[in-house]
């Protein structure tokens, strides 16, 4: 059966890179006989000037009706003066949360012919291959009660709520841990059980999931400001990290930094039924429409679509040796060019990964 693929290209770069993306996809779908179909639909800011709203009923309705979701970016300084609840964010938040996309994998792997591209020093980023398992539809993002109060003296204050209930905890954890199965069989839980009554839970169900269902998983356990600091202390540790929604969003984006660009970091995020994937930068609205923006962490997102939501392996392996092909030969977009290679734009780039796709993985 046909699987379908709801594209949406977004704001800012999005439709630069996705575009190379489809490419790929189209390659697959076109010469190679992958039964697919592509549907495309606005969403944050573009929605908004299309239909006043984020998130029109229209895209939501293809997404739920899909396999998988391609997502560029959403925002923009343009957005920004909007209330809050009808910015473009809230496009992706709301996606989220109507397909129940509660697991987040980003992966941080290093390619060794970016590794002077790191920050920081050879020794510690050649090898990094991490994998962020975070929660993607709880925490203080979600909880409620929520807002601003004026108080009785006039002056404000806001509020969120931390909160997990254990089935949230018991399903991420389960994730992680089937993750690292097919990894090195470690996982590191991340929390601040010192502090909070939250997280605390959070560790006691992630252990007794470990204990009980995984033994062959070794499990450790690490507060917050510690990951923070081991993370560019000794990255090479870690395997895979689970944590809650906020932490992770703090962490993976370090982690990302490890590689030397965010433009080369894919993600997935998944629920019981839906898969929706995304390069981990944002719409990078200062370098739209100028054609240099990183292509690669979206063609490696399509890879990840091709793994987890398509039962597509083998051409997720190829597209993603493919993009190492490109690297050996030299080629760079801008946030990853040093002396002595070369620079390319993103749709030079999306080319070269094809070519190279086609040379290296016929049938």
């Amino acid at each position: 059966m046909s699987k379908k693929i709801a594209v949406l290209p977004g704001d800012g770069i999005g439709p630069e890179i996705v575009a190379e993306a489809v490419k790929v996809l189209a390659y697959l779908r076109d010469e190679q006989g992958l039964d697919i179909s592509m549907a495309e639909a606005p969403v944050g800011g573009a929605a908004i000037d299309a239909t006043g709203v984020p998130l029109p009923d229209s895209t939501l309705q293809l997404a739920l009706n899909a396999d998988a979701v391609l997502l560029g970016a959403v925002g923009g300084p343009k957005w920004e003066p909007l209330p809050h609840a009808v910015r473009p964010e809230r496009g992706l938040l709301g996606l989220r949360k109507r397909l129940d996309l509660f697991a987040n994998l980003r992966p941080a792997t290093v390619y060794p012919q970016l590794v002077a591209a790191s920050p920081l020093k050879p020794e510690l980023v050649s090898g990094i291959d991490i994998l962020v398992v975070r929660e993607l539809t709880g925490d203080i993002y979600f909880g409620e009660p929520r807002g601003v109060e004026r108080l009785p003296d006039g002056s404000r204050r806001g509020y969120n709520t931390m909160v997990y209930s254990e089935a949230e905890i018991a399903r991420i954890a389960h994730v992680a841990f089937k993750a690292a199965r097919g990894r090195q069989k470690k996982v590191c839980s991340v929390d601040k059980a010192n502090v909070l009554e939250t997280t605390e839970l959070w560790r006691e169900v992630v252990t007794e999931i470990g204990r009980r269902d995984y033994p062959d998983v070794e499990l450790s356990h690490m507060y917050v400001d510690n990951a923070a600091m081991q993370l560019i202390r000794w990255p090479r540790q870690f395997d895979v990290i689970v944590t809650g929604n906020i932490f992770g969003d703090i962490l993976s984006d370090e982690a990302s930094q490890l590689t030397g660009s965010i433009g080369m970091l894919p993600s997935a995020s998944l629920g019981d039924k839906y898969g929706m994937y995304e390069p981990i930068h944002g719409s990078a609205p200062d370098i739209a429409g100028q054609g240099i923006a990183n292509p690669i962490a979206t063609i490696l997102s399509a890879a990840m679509m091709l793994r987890y939501s398509l039962n597509e392996p083998v051409w997720a392996e190829r597209i993603e040796a493919a993009v190492s092909r490109v690297l050996d030969q030299g080629l760079r977009t801008p946030d990853i060019y040093a002396e002595g290679t070369r620079k390319v734009g993103t749709a030079e780039m999306g080319d070269a990964i094809l070519a190279a796709l086609r040379q290296g993985g016929q049938g």
